[in-house]
């Protein structure tokens, strides 16, 4: 894997929305309200549950800033993929606040925060799998009403095996180029901020590695990037900012590099 993730801030913008960028509204299922300062998304100190259930969630902060990249891990059960659901609008957030760009959504529907410009990548069900890939990637751009040949191209240039199979039924892909399916889907957007939950789930060692260099060279053309992820030695390998969860409350925040030499999280998350 590339260890030459540093210095990610560049000027290329390629796959990445313009930061005064506008997109056709959809219907406002709540309202975004101005809130400046900050990082780029954060969840401030989220507490909430799915429906009327129990909180799993308590006083969460996860954050990322453009041209980062933030890594979730922890210890199963820890509410990772449930704080990543909340940032997204699939849960209930009870207390706190998610804030995108300077604007309030936490009364926001998941499509609104699409329209936003949140791309997600869900750990399963994430491409359409008796579509083509290429109609996957069409299916990425339907909030879009420009040109999206440009945006293809630059997906198949950072995923090339998806042209060779651009014919071809998702369904007929191995786990690694379906999951490059689901990125490439989500980047059709031309996002604000790219999350992907667990990306590298049930995928070998070797197609980890690609996926995660291909998660830096999205990151370099300044696109925040926020992911869950079950490997976290490597992740924190290659993330910027990293957030150890237990209970669903904040256990441990840092560098990358200061989570993997911090001897509690070596010992009780990184296997010592």
């Amino acid at each position: 894997m590339s260890d030459a993730y540093s210095g990610r801030g560049n000027n290329d913008r390629s796959v990445t929305k313009e930061t005064g960028a506008t997109m056709t509204p959809g219907p406002q299922h709540g309202r975004a309200t101005p809130a400046p300062g900050g990082p780029f998304l954060i969840g401030d100190t989220m507490t909430g549950g799915y429906g009327s259930g129990p909180d799993i969630l308590h006083d969460c902060t996860i954050a990322v800033e453009k041209g980062e990249i933030a890594v979730i891990v922890g210890p199963n059960g820890a509410g990772k993929s449930t704080a990543m659901k909340a940032l997204f609008g699939m849960l209930d957030v009870r207390g706190g606040a998610v804030r995108l760009d300077g604007e309030d959504i936490t009364q926001l529907s998941p499509q609104d925060r699409v329209q936003k410009g949140m791309g997600f990548v869900p750990q399963t069900h994430n491409i359409f799998t008796s579509m083509t890939v290429e109609e996957n990637l069409e299916m990425g751009a339907f909030i879009r009403k420009d040109d999206i040949r440009p945006t293809m191209e630059q997906v198949y240039e950072l995923f090339p095996i998806l042209r060779d199979k651009r014919h071809q039924p998702a369904g007929e892909l191995s786990g690694g180029q379906r999951q490059q399916v689901a990125v490439g889907r989500a980047l059709m957007t031309k996002p604000k901020v790219l999350m992907l939950d667990e990306p590298t789930a049930g995928v070998s060692p070797i197609v980890m590695d690609e996926l995660f260099d291909r998660i830096i060279e999205v990151a370099r053309t300044g696109l925040p990037v926020l992911m869950v992820e079950q490997n976290a030695r490597q992740a924190l390998e290659i993330a910027d900012k990293g957030y150890v969860l237990v209970q669903g409350a904040n256990a441990h925040t840092g560098t990358g590099k200061e989570l993997l030499a911090d001897p509690e999280v070596r010992q009780s998350f990184l296997g010592g």
